[in-house]
């Protein structure tokens, strides 16, 4: 089989371009978005600010068209650490979206800083969840996955990462609670600290309804098609992940996503893995413990956001 034909099910050729319907930078990325400031659902150690406070204290700056996103890295933090979270104001079904990075939360214990969209949080997960960039703790690749409700899974053939379960489910049986289907990047830079040695770099994910996929390019090497009024998924090889070829009814798994970046301490994942990550038990015997009391040792767990680009066909 041709290897198009394994990345693209359906026909590429006669598809529509895609064309831009959403330019998020600087001022309007936050004016598009809400900044949430309930408990983390995730159960962090961590103070989601408003954008009023987290503006006060620093965590939210607007560089010319570029937005920072950071966490407290001064005091310390026995209630949770303040950091931010932000959710799109628009819902989506479907379409390309490029998110442009000079920075991401480093490798750094107790840190779970996530890019992903979800469907309506009352409903989770009958409408769906996609983790775009996701890791915690010294992670240096980057882990991709999607959450469903029962009957939807993958093969995950043609993914150039690891595909490490196939099952989209969240209470699959034979995987871990709430895994989901899970690809990890190939790339030693996609996560972390080696995504910002090498000066960032471009995310894009592909939501149709015959699969969803995810590139990784960092900044030597983005396609020039990303810079265009129509960039071209087509022409960019395989992908990192390939959120296909099992059985899933993306048009009804996948409905009404809003676009989130935050990052969070602790909690579910980083909590639950503190203990069998040396190099943070090294440090203390509490992933709380340690978020709570370092502050320091957070100075690079921020996003640095150029662009983030919604397109349709």
């Amino acid at each position: 089989m041709l290897r198009a034909a394994l990345c693209y099910p359906y026909n590429v050729s006669s598809a529509a371009a895609y064309a831009l319907v959403d330019n998020y930078s600087g001022s309007s990325l936050l004016s598009s978005f809400n900044f949430f400031t309930d408990r983390d659902p995730t159960n962090g150690h961590v103070k989601y600010l408003s954008q009023a406070d987290a503006q006060n204290q620093g965590l939210v700056k607007i560089d010319g068209t570029s937005v920072y996103l950071g966490v407290d890295h001064t005091n310390k933090a026995p209630g949770g650490r303040p950091s931010v979270r932000l959710q799109s104001k628009k819902t989506y079904n479907r379409g390309l979206f490029i998110l442009d990075l000079a920075h991401m939360p480093s490798s750094t214990c107790g840190t779970w800083p996530s890019f992903w969209t979800w469907g309506d949080s009352k409903l989770w997960p009958i409408n769906g969840e996609i983790d775009i960039i996701e890791g915690v703790h010294t992670n240096n690749v980057n882990a991709m996955s999607l959450h469903t409700a029962n009957g939807c899974t993958i093969s995950g053939s043609s993914s150039l990462g690891r595909v490490v379960t196939k099952d989209c489910y969240v209470q699959a049986t034979g995987q871990t609670s709430n895994a989901g289907c899970g690809i990890e990047s190939s790339s030693g830079t996609s996560f972390g600290t080696p995504f910002n040695s090498a000066g960032g770099g471009v995310y894009a994910m592909e939501w149709t309804s015959s699969a969803i996929r995810m590139w990784y390019w960092p900044r030597a090497s983005v396609p020039a098609d990303l810079s265009s009024p129509s960039p071209n998924p087509a022409n960019w090889g395989n992908p990192q992940a390939n959120f296909a070829g099992g059985s899933c009814d993306y048009n009804n798994h996948f409905i009404d996503h809003r676009i989130i970046v935050d990052t969070t301490f602790c909690g579910d994942w980083a909590g639950a893995t503190w203990a069998s990550n040396p190099s943070c038990t090294a440090l203390s015997n509490s992933c709380t413990d340690y978020v709570a009391n370092n502050p320091a040792a957070f100075a690079e767990s921020y996003w640095k956001i150029n662009s983030l680009k919604v397109f349709r066909q």
